[in-house]
């Protein structure tokens, strides 16, 4: 098993930054890629951006330019460090952790809200 806490959420200005942190405890030798996803009130849960163990990454159209997502494999944590921020980006924020015998996220963080005022 593994756990994840997501920290770092809360309520900026458009055009401001924030930075949020999942930290990974457990069983992390199993894990692959590590993810970030969002969901908007009303909206599907979306895919933001992510990270394979050898640290390729990649990231929703919506997100490029604006969004870097980091991996430190020996502090067990996956950061997203979000700037430049818009209205749309509000929403809530969840780690996701893909295991080595999958294609898919297999465990997920409890959310972090952010929310961008325009």
């Amino acid at each position: 098993q593994v756990q994840l806490v997501e920290s770092g959420g809360g309520l900026v200005q458009a055009g401001g930054s924030l930075r949020l942190s999942c930290a990974a405890s457990g069983s992390v030798s199993s894990i692959n890629g590590m993810y970030w996803y969002r969901q908007a009130p009303g909206s599907m849960r979306e895919l933001v951006a992510g990270i394979t163990s050898d640290g390729s990454t990649d990231y929703a159209d919506s997100v490029k330019g604006r969004f870097t997502i980091s991996r430190d494999n020996v502090k067990r944590t996956v950061n997203l460090q979000m700037n430049s921020l818009k209205p749309e980006d509000t929403a809530v924020y969840y780690c996701a952790a893909v295991p080595i015998y999958s294609d898919r996220p297999a465990y997920w963080g409890q959310g972090t809200q952010v929310t961008v005022s325009s």
